[in-house]
């Protein structure tokens, strides 16, 4: 069983919050709060949808793009010579570049 549902690129959480007797969900990985809910699965995943086109519709009337979660996808274009250092670096680290350029742009980041 998914505990994600997706639309139009955004994923959202599904939790079943016990005290209401409905089902909850969060879009994931986007700095904008939209919580929805469903007292079922279908009416939840047309919530999920409606909450989703409100809001690439009211960003557009604002003029604003919407935020799209990353895809974990990073094409780089760096010097040779910062390649080759980063190649070397992870390969003293025993990792992957990838895993290697993730944890180096994780503690950059925060």
């Amino acid at each position: 069983m998914t505990s994600t549902l997706s639309y139009q690129g955004y994923t959202t959480s599904i939790s079943f919050d016990v005290e209401d007797k409905i089902i909850v969900g969060k879009v994931l990985d986007i700095t904008d709060e939209i919580v929805f809910h469903g007292e079922s699965i279908a009416e939840f995943e047309r919530n999920f949808h409606e909450v989703v086109d409100d809001y690439i519709a009211a960003c557009a009337k604002l003029g604003s793009k919407p935020e799209k979660p990353a895809s974990g996808k990073l094409m780089l274009r760096i010097a040779p010579d910062v390649h080759a250092a980063a190649l070397k670096a992870a390969a003293i680290s025993g990792v992957s570049l990838n895993k290697w350029a993730e944890k180096v742009l994780q503690r950059a980041a925060h």
